[in-house]
């Protein structure tokens, strides 16, 4: 198939860009860089079918009017401001980006006749309530602007399913980490933990560690993003994506430098967008498209902690 990945330069989209060539497919790349990196790409390049890499824009009509005349069979859009402190600083750009650009690329698909993967988030979620995880008829909870772009821009990508019959899924990963997330400020939590431990530096634990999260192995993610698209079962449909096991971030932190002294507890910069409780229910994922996660938490970690050293980015 011809395929296209908005935000194929980032973290998970560069492992979702991997997955499609290795499954024969030729695939095409956009991304504006400001949140990935044209490096992430580089050892990708090589495929003869990666068609190629374009520097652009959701926001730009003029781009995606041109690149959509390559008649692709399914656009997988993970496009998107992610950072919920940015959001919360200038809701606007997030707006702008994660849902005015989804718009775009709606548009684009239903004229070319494209099916759409959108890349939603957990982040919309309200808490856990019970270790049975949470299901996707779960309450939904937009605790900052970028929770309630993904919820507005889920609901066009439903909406042109429903109203022109495009085939859409709307999928919900949790906490992916893994090798080539960034181990800065963006970064995530495992991603900056292991940065920090390797440098001799302390993990630093916003507010009192006891919240969870359900982390999932990046490449586990990415073979269910790609697998989403494949399957006409779950078009029209909303699917999570997780371990089905959480941690709390002091275990977290205890897991990966296993020295007390090394952790500390600064005050939350987003105390209110905090999800107390994340734990992923599968079942559906299961269910309809037989996937579920290989690599442990530990499986993981280790996998990561071993690239970072291999990069230097300590």
């Amino acid at each position: 198939m011809k395929i296209l990945v908005t935000g194929g330069a980032g973290f998970i989209g560069r492992w979702v860009v991997d997955r499609l060539l290795k499954d024969g497919h030729q695939v095409w790349a956009l991304d504006d860089l400001s949140n990935g990196r044209k490096e992430n790409l580089e050892d990708l390049k090589t495929n003869k079918n990666f068609m190629g890499f374009i520097k652009g824009d959701i926001k730009d009509i003029r781009i995606l009017n041109h690149l959509f005349m390559k008649k692709f069979d399914i656009c997988y859009h993970l496009a998107a401001s992610i950072n919920v402190q940015d959001s919360i600083d200038n809701p606007k750009a997030t707006f702008d980006n994660d849902v005015i650009g989804t718009f775009n690329i709606l548009e684009q698909c239903k004229r070319h006749h494209v099916k759409i993967v959108f890349m939603s988030t957990c982040m919309v979620y309200e808490r856990a309530w019970s270790d049975e995880g949470i299901h996707e008829n779960n309450r939904v909870k937009p605790a900052s602007p970028y929770a309630g772009s993904k919820l507005a821009a889920e609901n066009m990508v439903l909406s042109y399913f429903y109203a022109y019959g495009l085939p859409v899924t709307v999928i919900r990963p949790f906490n992916t980490y893994g090798p080539y997330q960034k181990t800065g400020g963006e970064g995530g939590v495992v991603a900056i933990f292991l940065k920090n431990k390797l440098a001799g530096k302390s993990l630093q634990i916003y507010g009192d560690g006891t919240q969870t999260r359900d982390l999932l192995y990046v490449e586990d993610c990415a073979r269910f993003v790609v697998e989403s698209g494949y399957s006409d079962k779950v078009n029209g449909e909303i699917i999570n994506a997780g371990l089905g096991q959480d941690v709390s971030i002091n275990q977290l932190a205890q897991l990966i430098v296993q020295d007390e002294t090394r952790i500390k507890h600064v005050t939350h910069i987003h105390p209110q967008s905090e999800i107390p409780k994340l734990l992923c229910d599968y079942s559906k994922a299961k269910t309809l498209l037989d996937w579920e996660p290989k690599y442990s938490l530990e499986e993981g970690i280790q996998k990561t902690e071993e690239w970072i050293e291999s990069t230097n980015l300590i």
